[in-house]
C-alpha cells in the first residue's frame, strides 16, 4: 500500500524564474517577398539555471555548459543567494531538446526598405533601446530593453511583432555549438 510522505519531508521548490514565460513562441515572415513562416518554440526547463557574468572567462566550478567565451555558465539544481551575476532560467529547443540561454538581447528585422533608424522611436515607446545597428543590414538591429533586465527583453517581445513592417523578431538564445 502507498502512503504519502510525512509533511516535514515535503519540501515545496521555489520558482526562481516565475515572471519568465513558460514558452516563448518566435516566428517569422518570410524573408524578401518570399511567403515562407516559420515557427520555433522554447520551454523553459526546470532544475537547470544561467548565471551571466560580467567578465568573460570567470572561473565556475560545477558549470555543465559554458557559453559566450566563459561570460554564461549553466548549471544544474537551483541557485543560491550567493551567486554573483544575473541569473536567468535556461530553455530547452523544442525540436531537439537542446539547452538554450536567453542573453536579453531581441533581433528585429523590418521589411526591405524599411530602416531601423526611422523606427527608433516606435522602438522606444515598445520599452526596448538599439544595442547595435548592422551597417550591412540596415532594416536589422539587435535591441535590448530599456531596464536592460533579460525578463523584460523576453516580455515585450509582442509589442515589438505589433509594430508595423516588423516580419521577424526573436530573443537571442545562446546554444552549445553542434558540428555537423
Amino acid at each position: 500500500m502507498y502512503s504519502l510522505p510525512l509533511l516535514a519531508e515535503v519540501r515545496l521548490q521555489k520558482d526562481y524564474f516565475s515572471e519568465y514565460p513558460q514558452q516563448i513562441h518566435v516566428s517569422s515572415n518570410g524573408y524578401d517577398g518570399l511567403r515562407l513562416r516559420t515557427t520555433v518554440s522554447y520551454s523553459r526547463k526546470p532544475g537547470y539555471y544561467a548565471v551571466h557574468y560580467n567578465q568573460p572567462s570567470t572561473v565556475t566550478t560545477g558549470a555543465i555548459l559554458r557559453l559566450n567565451d566563459g561570460a554564461i555558465a549553466v548549471f544544474s539544481g537551483e541557485p543560491n543567494q550567493s551567486e554573483q551575476g544575473i541569473l536567468s532560467p535556461i530553455y530547452t529547443l523544442e525540436s531537439n531538446g537542446s539547452l538554450a540561454v536567453p542573453t536579453g538581447l531581441v533581433f528585429i528585422r523590418f521589411a526591405e526598405g524599411v530602416d531601423v533608424k526611422s523606427q527608433r522611436e516606435v522602438i522606444n515607446r515598445a520599452g526596448y533601446e538599439v544595442a547595435e545597428s548592422l551597417s550591412y543590414a540596415p532594416h536589422t538591429a539587435w535591441l535590448r530593453a530599456k531596464s536592460g533586465k533579460i525578463v523584460d527583453a523576453i516580455a515585450g517581445i509582442s509589442q515589438l511583432e505589433a509594430i508595423a513592417n516588423v516580419e521577424n523578431v526573436e530573443p537571442q538564445m545562446l546554444r552549445e555549438r553542434s558540428l555537423r
